[in-house]
């Protein structure tokens, strides 16, 4: 018997993409691969080490046209080693604003 209760509010989705992302006062665009996303958040693997509470645009373009891309305001909430080969970080963000195509800028992330 599992007496395990999920205590997320939305489903947490395994996924491995791209994505571009700039930090909010920041003129340079980074790399990032997404590890996974639900509708309040996002997990992303980095080679830069990210504070807390900074924000970030976030763009992540899927591999196949088909699906639109997703760009997102996020909040950074933590920031820790990866566990994964090759090192980086593991950042976990807050979504806190879904963007639509017509609202996103050439600029964007």
């Amino acid at each position: 018997m599992r007496d395990y209760a999920e205590k997320r509010d939305f489903y947490r989705m395994a996924v491995d993409c791209t994505a571009r992302y700039r930090v909010k006062g920041e003129q340079a665009v980074q790399q990032a691969m997404v590890r996974d996303l639900s509708a309040s958040g996002l997990q992303l693997r980095t080679d830069q080490e990210l504070t807390a509470g900074a924000v970030l645009n976030v763009e992540i373009r899927p591999a196949k046209e088909i699906t639109p891309p997703l760009h997102a305001v996020a909040k950074v909430i933590r920031c820790t080693p990866s566990e994964e080969a090759g090192g980086g970080f593991s950042i976990a963000c807050a979504i806190e604003q879904m963007l639509p195509v017509d609202q996103v800028g050439a600029d964007f992330p």
